[in-house]
């Protein structure tokens, strides 16, 4: 189709990613990037997931990808929602790559357990392609692709590092153990395959 979008997540483990993918000879132009989740916080800060992106991979050839912002001017990530929906859709879908990490307590993107929003965000044929996230056990509000944006896609590629989240994501893989982890609504849907690899 000529154009390409990728879905991208913030956080510490996908900087040596991030950073290699910047180096890849690609035709940048061509491809389109937003993140799963962002923190309702200026792009500035260092707790943005856009100002990650920015110092990791739009750098060099690879800032000529055209970034599609999840954070906005209004107040509240519940006030964007409208507007940053809007925006979503002109990008090409499926998206060719959604690359997701995921997080001790099971989350990914920012559908956390427990959180108000997540639940309605974790069906997998709601409507809705965003959603606002507030949790007590993570600092800032959100605003996440809900999961049936997150499947709207040819791939998913999960990175699970370290022996703490190795053994929370054979939980999510367990019976019923672990059906309250975010993480297992991508891992045991049928609809898009899901790659998964496990760094030391």
């Amino acid at each position: 189709r000529g154009q390409a979008s990728l879905v991208l997540s913030g956080g510490k483990s996908p900087v040596p990613f991030l950073r290699a993918l910047a180096q890849q000879p690609l035709h940048w132009p061509a491809v389109q990037v937003t993140l799963a989740d962002e923190r309702w916080v200026d792009p500035g800060s260092s707790d943005s997931n856009e100002h990650l992106l920015r110092e990791t991979l739009l750098r060099g050839a690879a800032a000529a990808a055209r970034f599609i912002t999840l954070k906005s001017a209004e107040a509240t990530a519940a006030e964007a929602l409208a507007g940053r929906s809007a925006a979503l859709a002109a990008m090409p879908r499926p998206f060719d790559a959604v690359v997701l990490g995921m997080g001790d307590d099971g989350h990914t993107a920012s559908l956390f357990p427990g959180a108000a929003g997540t639940l309605e965000a974790l069906d997998p044929d709601g409507q809705p392609q965003l959603a606002a996230i507030t949790s007590p056990a993570a600092p800032h509000p959100r605003i996440s692709l809900t999961l049936a944006a997150l499947l709207d896609t040819r791939g998913i590629y999960l990175q699970i590092q370290g022996a703490a989240k190795r053994a929370v994501y054979e939980r999510a893989l367990s019976g019923e153990d672990g059906a309250g982890l975010p993480i297992a609504a991508v891992l045991r849907q049928r609809r898009v395959a899901v790659q998964v690899y496990l760094v030391a």
